[in-house]
């Protein structure tokens, strides 16, 4: 299998993955806080990895006779990468969960998405050309997810703000993670050490902000082992490898179908019905992301 076409499958694992697991986040909310809910989700991440580094790490699969430590020690790209994966999944997590709050999921979803085109401008800001194939798909992706998510009357709210910031910084992590990728770093390591800074700071917010008791965790256990083992820490890890292989720009694309899986899963799982607008608003993103990945050579110049 091709490194590119591995790199896809990843992400669109990634995107299923996610997409399914919207009802999850949503239904933790209902017995514990959004800094809560993000701290425990990233504490069974951890917890999930661990097996997996000692397994499947490089130093783990180059040395299998190295001791613990070696394999689970992180070098300076991983470490370095992992910080600053960490602080920007850990704000880009935290405005998301506040913002839903404040904010219908139709345009929450829909202003979420907007970091499918906040990654190409902050690549040509840094000097990159993007191909003009691909800032096509972008904007016929934008205008599918208007159709997909947009439903009721556009205005700029409180919950609007925070969630378009949240679209900011996830835009940020895409580009970290593809940064220190291209630097070697050790995706599995990396993936650990950013759920360990997000679990610092989503912790700092719920102490300040919030009040837990156990009662309250078990509680919510379903929503958050789906959501710290396979959203976090399975989807994230994902996200991390498959972005080694492909365009950061395409990433996004393929991500971004994390809207459309959630459509799809709602109307397959809980019995929703996709209006007409919904089903051409699908119909324009998958269209965006399969013609990113077609070799068309005289568009992408």
């Amino acid at each position: 299998m091709g490194a590119r076409l591995k790199g896809n499958i990843m992400l669109l694992m990634t995107a299923m993955i996610w997409g399914g697991g919207f009802v999850a986040q949503s239904a933790g909310m209902d017995y514990i806080g959004p800094f809560t809910f993000c701290a425990a989700r990233y504490v069974l991440a951890m917890l999930a990895l661990i097996p997996v580094i000692f397994l499947f790490s490089v130093q783990a699969r180059k040395n299998p006779q190295a001791g613990l430590w070696e394999k689970f020690a992180p070098d300076r790209p991983t470490l370095w990468g992992g910080l600053y994966c960490g602080l920007t999944l850990g704000v880009a997590d935290a405005l998301q969960q506040v913002g839903i709050c404040y904010t219908t999921a139709g345009k929450a979803g829909f202003i979420t998405a907007l970091y499918i085109i906040m990654v190409p401008l902050m690549e040509r800001v840094l000097g990159k050309r993007i191909p003009k194939v691909l800032a096509f798909c972008v904007l016929l992706a934008i205008v599918g997810f208007y159709f997909l998510c947009v439903n009721e009357e556009l205005s700029v709210g409180y919950g609007d703000f925070l969630t378009l910031c949240c679209a900011v910084f996830f835009s940020l992590h895409i580009l970290v993670i593809d940064h220190f990728m291209k630097k070697k770093a050790d995706g599995i390591k990396l993936s650990w050490v950013q759920f360990a800074v997000s679990f610092v700071f989503a912790s700092m917010l719920t102490a300040v902000f919030e009040t837990v008791t156990w009662e309250m965790l078990w509680a919510a256990r379903y929503p958050l082992l789906f959501a710290g083992i396979i959203s976090s820490g399975i989807a994230y890890t994902l996200q991390i490898l498959g972005q080694k292989y492909t365009d950061p720009t395409i990433a996004t694309l393929l991500m971004s179908l994390e809207s459309v899986f959630a459509v799809l899963a709602g109307w397959a799982v809980l019995g929703e019905v996709m209006s007409g607008r919904e089903i051409f608003g699908c119909g324009l993103v998958f269209v965006a992301v399969l013609l990113a990945q077609l070799p068309l050579p005289v568009l992408k110049r």
